[in-house]
């Protein structure tokens, strides 16, 4: 299981855990001397993995400050309580003082307490088994872990996979109306941080009822599939098409006045309208399309409600004098 540990503790604690960590050869292993350089390494490369020496100043500290960020909490983190000493007493552990120590891992916000005993008090006191036991013991419960971090990582996967598919629509492959919603106030911000213009173009097509009423419903999703390609091979690499709704389209378009918005509106009207769209070996389709569109003005709201309003206006006016042309605030073009 290809994932990445990071261990921090003491070099008896970290000769301890050699033998049953190291083995891991599918995992990146770091180690780190005390809590607060393991943070640093922690928020540089966000391990998938960390097995703290529980025992250590800071250790219980540092477990809580990476599961209160959302961003580490996904972080499986096991605390190890390590014990050395000469004489026998660390081998008779009540069980009173695991259970308390156990209670302050998890409340920390531990994923997993154990305590181990450090090889040095083991070598010297001929406990083999009890080495081997513990070598088994710690090696399970990262197992243990490393599941968690798969099953976690798959999780993730599957929510980026289920976002894109409710962000896109299925049939023109181009981000949707709730996508749109969504980036435009993005985009807003982003414009009005950097001190610089962005405008919006509406699209849609002329008389597309025909199409379905004539060729029927397939026809008329093929045609939109293939406007949809060539708008979106006609765009700068920066500017973003959605499908609005229906024959509907909408188009952000960063860092761009309403003097280049018009310029690219005229220029796409004309691309749909110059050729026509192969369906099939016997259908070749005319379809002309009318736009509006609007640039951000500083009284614009935030969500970028107004903005839309005028650009939909301005294609309204599009559609109401003739089609197959190109409406701006002030701009009116004939085809």
């Amino acid at each position: 299981m290809d994932a990445s540990i990071l261990i921090v503790g003491c070099d008896d604690f970290l000769t301890t855990l050699q033998e049953a960590i190291f083995t891991l050869s599918a995992s990146i292993i770091e180690v780190a001397p005390n809590p607060h350089e393991a943070m640093l390494l922690i928020q540089a490369q966000q391990p998938d993995l960390l097995i703290l020496q529980a025992n250590q100043t800071g250790a219980l500290e540092l477990c809580w400050q990476i599961k209160s960020r959302s961003h580490l909490a996904w972080i499986y983190c096991i605390l190890l309580e390590a014990y050395d000493a000469e004489s026998d007493e660390v081998l008779n552990l009540t069980h009173q003082r695991q259970v308390e120590g156990r209670i302050k891992a998890l409340s920390a916000g531990a994923d997993a307490y154990l305590w181990i005993l450090l090889k040095t008090l083991l070598e010297r006191h001929h406990k083999i088994e009890t080495a081997d036991l513990q070598r088994r013991l710690i090696s399970a419960q990262v197992q243990a872990g490393l599941r968690c971090v798969n099953s976690h990582r798959e999780l993730i996967r599957t929510n980026d996979l289920l976002s894109a598919i409710a962000l896109s629509d299925p049939l023109t492959e181009l981000n949707n109306r709730r996508a749109f919603e969504w980036e435009l106030p993005r985009r807003i911000q982003n414009a009005r941080a950097r001190d610089m213009p962005i405008s919006l173009i509406m699209l849609d097509v002329d008389f597309f009822k025909r199409v379905n009423d004539t060729y029927g419903h397939l026809v008329g999703d093929r045609a939109l599939q293939l406007l949809s390609a060539r708008l979106r091979h006609n765009l700068r690499f920066y500017d973003t098409p959605f499908r609005y709704g229906g024959e509907e389209f909408v188009i952000i378009l960063s860092d761009t006045s309403g003097h280049e918005a018009h310029l690219i509106a005229h220029r796409l009207c004309r691309l749909v309208g110059s050729q026509p769209f192969t369906v099939d070996d016997s259908l070749d389709l005319k379809l002309t399309v009318s736009a509006g569109y609007a640039s951000l003005q500083p009284e614009d709201d935030a969500k970028g409600i107004s903005l839309l309003q005028r650009a939909d206006q301005n294609l309204l006016k599009a559609k109401t004098s003739g089609r197959n042309r190109v409406v701006g605030s002030e701009i009116q073009i004939p085809q």
